[in-house]
C-alpha cells in the first residue's frame, strides 16, 4: 500500500490484526504521520483550544478567554456547545490543507478518515452537517472539503445549510469574522427538534463560522450543536 500523501510505498509492518481487517491499515507512512501533531491534554471545554496556548495572565479555568467573550454575548451564548479539533494547525497541516482545498486533491480526504470516523462515533450525533461553500466557491474549488471529510470517513453528510457568497474568511480580521452579517440559511427548512447536530469543517480559527451555522440550526429546533474540525488554528 502506498502512502496517500507522499505516494511512497509503505513497508510491510502490519500485524495479524491488520491482515484479518480487525485493524485499519494506516493511510499515511510514518514519515508523513510525523508531520501532523494530535491535540491532547487539557483544552477549553467549548472550543478545544489547548491549555498550553492560553496567555500566561489568563486564569487556568476550563474555558478560554475567546469563549468567555462569546458566552458573555447574549446573541451567541450556548449556540455552540462544543468543538473538538483533532490536530494542531502546524506547518505540516497547512501544507496538507493547501493541497487538499486549493489544489483539488480530493483523495487526500482519506488521510484522516480513521480519526474522523472514531470521533464521530464517539460523539454520536443525530445528523452530520458539513459547513457549506457558496455556489461561487464550490465552482472554484470543485468540491466541498468538509463534505469530503465526512463521506470519506463513511458517514452521510446532510446538506441542510446554504451559504451566501462573501469575501474569503482568510482575508478577514478576527473582528470582521465575528461581526459578519448573516452567512448561512436553511436550504430545505425542517424541524430539528430535540436533535443533536454535528457540524464538520476543516479548521477552527475564531469560531465565527461554526457559531453562525449553529445559530441557524438552533433556530430550526436543534437541541445541541457540536462541531468537529480537523485542525485548530
Amino acid at each position: 500500500m502506498n502512502c496517500l500523501y507522499c505516494g511512497k510505498e509503505q513497508s510491510s509492518r502490519y500485524s495479524w490484526l491488520t491482515v484479518f481487517r480487525l485493524k485499519e491499515e494506516p493511510a499515511l507512512c510514518l514519515d508523513c504521520q510525523e508531520r501532523f501533531q494530535r491535540i491532547s491534554g487539557d483544552c477549553c471545554y467549548i472550543c478545544g483550544r489547548p491549555l498550553s496556548e492560553w496567555p500566561a495572565e489568563w486564569p487556568r479555568s476550563h474555558c478560554c478567554l475567546d469563549c468567555v467573550r462569546w458566552e458573555e454575548d447574549e446573541n451567541w451564548r450556548s449556540v455552540l456547545t462544543k468543538n473538538v479539533s483533532l490536530f494542531y494547525y502546524n506547518k505540516g497541516m497547512k501544507e496538507w490543507l493547501a493541497r487538499f482545498k486549493y489544489r483539488g486533491d480530493y483523495h487526500l480526504a482519506r488521510c484522516f478518515a480513521s480519526e474522523i470516523r472514531n470521533e464521530i462515533r464517539r460523539m454520536a450525533p443525530d445528523k452530520i452537517v458539513p459547513i457549506p461553500l457558496s455556489e461561487e466557491r464550490l465552482q472554484e474549488r470543485g468540491f466541498n472539503q468538509a463534505k469530503a471529510l465526512v463521506e470519506e470517513a463513511g458517514f452521510h453528510a446532510e446538506e441542510l445549510l446554504g451559504r451566501f457568497h462573501t469575501e474569503k474568511q482568510s482575508k478577514k480580521s478576527r473582528i470582521e469574522r465575528i461581526h459578519l452579517p448573516e452567512v448561512f440559511y436553511m436550504i430545505h427548512p425542517a424541524s430539528l427538534a430535540n436533535e443533536t447536530v454535528l457540524l464538520v469543517d476543516d479548521i477552527y480559527t475564531t469560531g465565527s463560522t461554526l457559531r453562525h451555522a449553529a445559530k441557524v440550526l438552533k433556530k430550526h429546533g436543534a437541541q445541541t450543536v457540536l462541531a468537529l474540525t480537523l485542525a485548530r488554528g
